[in-house]
């Protein structure tokens, strides 16, 4: 699907440092291992305590599993612990079963892996109420249009296709969202709003009406 571009007004940031663009993406020639560190470090910087993911966590991960899943997940996480970008840490819970931590390789991450392994940082479950609303699967176009607006035809069906491969998956729940709550429960008035959101950014004020 191609990517509409960042919309316009307030949106959350990934703070990252500035070396992890000079010094250590030129080292990662492995895709897998960048989506996932890259992944990693966007959850964790939104993340408030603990400050690490579980393997089941990442396991469960909706976006991740798009591009990542199975063997390749824990290939991804093998690369990335041992170049140093994550650090892993083996904790035992209540029952005796292993769960495998990864913390980011900062000086906030570094503290908490030390904690951990120390025995000060309890890391019970696998805490998946934080993690970002982005991270959940969102709805697809065909279950929207199901439950915004009616029955599918072929027809329709073919347009809906084609619009889920140009816009995305937030613009297109908004976008039925804001259709239904104006009482206006047709397709072409979420594509006239999806098409003004590409032409002039996404805002409220300039959607159709």
């Amino acid at each position: 699907m191609k990517f509409v571009g960042f919309p316009s007004g307030k949106v959350r940031v990934t703070p990252l440092p500035d070396l992890f663009f000079s010094e250590l993406l030129p080292q990662i020639d492995d895709l897998a291992e960048l989506k996932l560190s890259l992944h990693v470090y966007w959850r964790l910087a939104h993340r408030k305590s603990p400050l690490c993911l579980s393997f089941s966590e990442l396991r469960g991960d909706a976006l991740l599993r798009r591009s990542l899943n199975g063997q390749a997940l824990e290939d991804a996480l093998a690369r990335a612990t041992r170049r140093g970008t994550l650090i892993e840490v083996l904790m035992r819970d209540p029952i005796g079963a292993v769960e495998h931590w990864y913390f980011a390789n900062t000086p906030g991450g570094r503290r908490e892996a030390a904690r951990a392994r120390a025995g000060q940082l309890p890391l019970g479950g696998s805490a998946a109420s934080a993690r970002p609303a982005e991270a959940r699967e969102r709805p697809n176009i065909f279950a929207l249009y199901e439950q915004h607006i009616g029955m599918l035809t072929p027809l329709v069906a073919e347009q809906l296709k084609e619009a889920s491969q140009t816009y995305a998956p937030q613009w297109l729940e908004e976008a039925f969202g804001i259709a239904a709550l104006r009482d206006k429960r047709s397709w072409r008035y979420v594509e006239a709003i999806l098409q003004r959101w590409a032409r002039e950014g996404r805002s409220t004020d300039k959607v159709a009406r």
